[in-house]
This record gives structure tokens, sequence and C-alpha cells, in this order.
């Protein structure tokens, strides 16, 4: 995914977020009948919308930088266009703070650069800090979505959809004030029906949970608010590790979201991203991209992190935790089919490739890009299920852009997804460099 010129870590540091493709591109482009190498499956036909920092000034973080959305519209076997628009919240012409002067939150001051997730008919931008943003699949900006005026807190840029009630649920973080931390679901209709405070007794960087057919699971991790940095104007970002907090994972019945949340410690670590997690008896398994510590002294990404499982006994109230590999990834995805169920593979990007890991046997496979003098450098991957073949994880496409190094640009690339470490099916040769970013989803137009 990344540069690793002058690191060899997933994540530089040193303003890294301004070199190399980690720089900002300035031109918002549309370019129809965008050229392909190779054959595009006929049956893809939606809409491949992925999510990143695009900053239009300095900044002191890759992590507040103006959101831009980069876009590709497949069907019939072509490219039909390739856009990128930033997200215009109403921060973006004309900035105001995060905070109030009375410590309350501007929830439509946003950078809306992390996500992208349709329910219920509606496309959101997401930043784990404020109100959602709707835009539409052209990529056009509509506004601040605050379900009918129901949510009043900030939306993580990771909400959970679950595959068999087609729910959604998320939970907002961010107040320095008690609640911490509120949960919500969302109905398949698109209805907020859930707001929950939890008992957290700290703000922390809580950027990620899990969903579990039965369940609910937040991590309470020790990365914790530092008002004194938020305080300074020239800080990044305004929290720090803390080895006096702990670290715990907090278990909500789903059939009784304002019931008991049951908390068990687990060994201080952070983690940005869950892979997947699905319940088994009186057992929870989660798996999850695991860094032993982050942001000590500084808002650095300097440490590598790998994929770990956590075991959680609901009977015994016992965590059993496990290294699965030692390769360094970031940025896990399943088959969003099997959300909340066992999934069998788990594709995380690596350095200059993809890792496909076989969550039942422990196996891996990886797929490199470009050449081993040029190799290519690819982002987060999302699985595209077919419509016609057998409905399993082999059975579909992987898609994600990848740097080319050698022409300083940019393709969209499909990998059949039963031959994952052969060549791709099909580049989709970009107008022009995407930066590397965070999230993004396929959208299907059936």
């Amino acid at each position: 995914m990344t540069d690793t010129s002058d690191s060899s870590t997933l994540f530089g540091s040193d303003q890294f977020f301004l070199r190399g493709n980690y720089a900002p591109v300035t031109d918002e482009l549309t370019e129809f009948d965008v050229p392909v190498e190779g054959a595009i499956p006929p049956e893809l036909d939606g809409w491949y919308l992925r999510n990143g920092p695009n900053p239009r000034q300095a900044t002191a973080h890759w992590f507040v930088g103006d959101g831009m959305i980069h876009g590709v519209r497949i069907e019939a076997g072509r490219a039909a266009w390739y856009r990128n628009r930033w997200v215009r919240t109403d921060s973006f012409e004309n900035d105001f703070p995060l905070y109030n002067a009375d410590g309350t939150r501007n929830l439509r001051s946003s950078v809306a650069n992390t996500h992208v997730v349709n329910h219920a008919g509606k496309t959101l931008a997401l930043v784990e800090s404020s109100l959602p943003y709707e835009i539409t699949n052209d990529l056009e900006t509509l506004g601040a979505y605050d379900f009918g005026g129901k949510l009043a807190n900030s939306m993580t840029a990771h909400p959970k959809i679950c595959p068999t009630t087609g729910e959604m649920h998320f939970f907002g973080y961010g107040s320095i004030f008690a609640p911490h931390v509120t949960y919500h679901r969302v109905e398949a209709n698109g209805e907020l029906s859930i707001n929950r405070p939890l008992d957290v007794p700290a703000l922390t960087m809580m950027h990620d949970f899990a969903l579990t057919a039965n369940y609910v699971v937040f991590l309470d991790l020790p990365i914790v608010f530092n008002l004194d940095i938020a305080m300074k104007a020239e800080a990044d970002m305004p929290y720090r590790w803390d080895d006096n907090y702990g670290a715990r994972f907090g278990v909500l019945r789903r059939d009784d979201p304002f019931g008991e949340v049951r908390w068990f410690d687990v060994d201080p670590c952070y983690v940005f991203h869950v892979a997947n997690a699905y319940d088994t008896g009186d057992r929870i398994e989660l798996q999850a991209v695991r860094y032993p510590e982050l942001w000590r002294t500084s808002g650095g990404l300097d440490v590598d992190a790998v994929l770990w499982s956590w075991s959680i006994d609901l009977r015994t109230g016992a965590v059993t935790e496990r290294q699965l590999d030692d390769r360094p990834v970031e940025f896990p995805r399943i088959d969003d089919r099997l959300a909340t169920l066992p999934a069998r593979y788990s594709v995380s990007v690596g350095d200059k490739k993809l890792v496909r890991y076989d969550l039942g046997t422990g196996g891996a496979v990886e797929h490199a890009f470009g050449t081993a003098e040029s190799p290519g450098a690819p982002g987060e991957a999302v699985f595209v299920p077919s419509t016609s073949g057998p409905v399993d994880e082999s059975s579909g496409w992987y898609l994600c852009y990848v740097y080319d190094p050698s022409r300083d640009g940019s393709d969209l690339v499909i990998i059949d997804a039963s031959d994952f470490a052969g060549p791709p099916v099909a580049r989709i040769k970009l107008p022009q460099r995407v930066p590397f970013g965070f999230h993004g989803n396929w959208i299907s137009a059936g």
C-alpha cells in the first residue's frame, strides 16, 4: 500500500503523506470510456468508490486531510467513467472548529475522508469525528445526514451491516464529556432505532468494533485523548498511548441493546481494523490487525501491525489471544456476505502486495503487482461476489486501486478470486494518479 523506499514499515512518518503517491492531487476529473487492459467481467454492474485524505493545504497528519472520493462506474464489460471529487462538507469552504468554546461538538465540521458505505438507499461518506455526509453515486455531495434528526452524535467510519437482518450497527465517540461513546442501530429500512450510551472511563480513540450474529463487541483500548496536545494549534492527532488505561473488549447482546455490557480484559494493544467476528456456542471469535502499541510519544504511524485472533469464552470469562502471522499488514476485508459469520478468507494490504489469509487453515497466498524492478502498490481490496457462479468466497473478484510507479499513475485492478495469485483479469487505466487512501466499497446497480 505504501512507498517503502525510506521505511520498512507499512506507514512511514515525517510527513510521509506529502510525498510520493501519498501526495494529494489537485484536479477533479471526469473521463468517460476509460481504457482497459484485459476484459472486465460482464456481470460487474455498479460503482467502485474509495475515500481518502486529499488535503488542499498543509496539514499536521494524514488522518485530517480533506476527503476525496475516487470512483469508477463499471457496466456491460466497460469502464463507463472515472471521477474524483472532494466531499463538499459544510466546513469545506468555510472552516470552523470541531469543538465549540463550551466543549460541545460541531458535528457538521468534517473532512469526511475515511469510508464510503451504502445502506437503505443512502450512500454516505464517513469520518469518525462527525456526522456522515450523503453523496450520490456520481460523487456529488448532498449534505450532512442525521437520520431524520435522530443522530445527535458522530458516526464511526466502520459501521457493520448484518447480512441476515439488514441492520446497520455503529457507534459514535469523541465527546470530552460522558458518555464518551454511544451505540446506535439502524433498521434495514434506514430508521435509526437505538441510541444507547456506553459507560467507559475516558475518551479513547475507538476506531472500529465487531459484530457477530448475537453480539456487538466494543474495543476499549489505551490510546486516550490528551487535552494538552489538543490545545496546541500545530498539534497532530490529540491522542496518546496510556500505560495506565488498560485494554478490554465489551460484549453487548444484540437482542438486549440496553442490557449489561460485559467487559473482558485483554493484553494492551491497539486495533484500527477488525477483519471479522462470529460467535459459536459460548465463544466469540474475533480476528483483527493488532499493534503492540502506538502513539506513545507522537502520532506517527511507524509501528508494524500483524493479524491476530481473540477467543472470548462467555461462560468462563477467559480470553485467548493468538498471533496468526508475522507479515506487516493493514486494511483487512472479507466477503461482506459473511460479516457476523465464519469467513474463510481475509484479504489485507501488505508491502507491495495483497495477502489473502485462510482463516481456517492459517495459510496465506500473496498477490504481487508490477515487476521486481518496479513493483506496484495496492490499496484496500474489496470483494465483489459473482451473481451467476457458486455462492462462495472463490466465486467473484477483488477490486483495488494500484499505484504504478513506472508511469506515476494508477489502475483499478480486478483479480479473479478463484485465482488469487494469478494475473489480473483486467486493469482499468485511470487518467490520473489515485493517492493512497483508506476505505471504499462496491455498490451494486442491481
